[in-house]
């Protein structure tokens, strides 16, 4: 009997790309059936402490706080050098310093929040929307600060808002590993037959995509928030690295320089984090 594999991805650009493959099954599924959703991170988050996904895009966060349930499977995931979330102001010349000011983060279990925490924990009253209304909140002065992730990376100076720090930088800087943004989490209870299959699938959909990038286009365009090609494979070119190919040894360390810094007073970390396939 097939086995059917509920898969939740994020909408953003690199996974849609890295998706492609998969989800127009130009891969082979290995005997396997996919029922594909595609939600924003922190949606993924949340329904995976519901343990409704076997397979799923989670921020490293959430995959920290859930080490006894999931596994990172060795592909797709997202982190690197110059990646990392931006800590953007309303107003120039500003940083978080106080109670009454607010900051806007993407969700409560995503790195960029995490990271947020790391480095200013308990400067500025801090609410969670979707990543998507950041930057328009921000143009409107609905709020001080916004951690800013996805396209708007590179859309920030043109929607007139100001760079209080690039958190990514200052992880590189204190840490000198790449920063791990998210990566797909496995359920433990699959096995390692199935586990290893869906690793496979998911390696080779993302290798057709690299070697077929005009493909992915118009599936990125679809989902995503940004509709200029050019910033869509800008933000491919950033996110999808040698590292999500493979995690390797580099990027396994860097997951575990994550869980401990959170776990020094951040979040009360209580299972390993392990990399499917050691």
């Amino acid at each position: 009997m097939t086995q059917t594999i509920q898969l939740g991805i994020s909408t953003c650009p690199n996974d849609t790309f890295a998706f492609h493959g998969l989800m127009k099954q130009l891969v082979d599924w290995r005997g396997l059936h996919f029922e594909i959703e595609l939600l924003d991170i922190q949606e993924l988050n949340n329904r995976l402490f519901a343990q409704t996904f076997d397979v799923a895009k989670a921020s490293f966060h959430t995959a920290i706080l859930l080490g006894g349930h999931y596994v990172v499977l060795p592909s797709g995931s997202a982190l690197g050098f110059g990646v990392g979330p931006l800590l953007l102001a309303s107003a120039p010349n500003t940083t978080p310093t106080s109670r009454s000011q607010r900051v806007l983060c993407p969700g409560i279990h995503t790195t960029a929040t995490l990271l947020y925490e790391l480095f200013y924990q308990d400067v500025a009253e801090v609410q969670h929307v979707v990543f998507s209304q950041i930057m328009p909140q921000l143009q409107h002065d609905d709020a001080d600060f916004g951690v800013c992730i996805h396209e708007g990376r590179f859309t920030w100076e043109a929607a007139g808002l100001f760079l209080v720090e690039d958190l990514g930088t200052r992880w590189e800087c204190e840490t000198a590993t790449p920063l791990p943004l998210g990566g797909i989490l496995g359920r433990r209870t699959l096995g390692n037959d199935v586990l290893a299959a869906v690793q496979c699938v998911i390696r080779e959909s993302l290798l057709y995509g690299l070697a077929h990038p005009e493909e992915t286009l118009p599936t990125m365009r679809h989902h995503a928030q940004e509709f200029d090609d050019d910033v869509l494979m800008k933000h491919v070119e950033l996110y999808v690295n040698d590292w999500t190919v493979d995690l390797g040894g580099v990027g396994r360390e860097a997951i575990q320089e994550l869980a401990r810094r959170a776990g020094r007073g951040i979040i009360d970390r209580t299972e390993k984090l392990e990399v499917f396939g050691g």
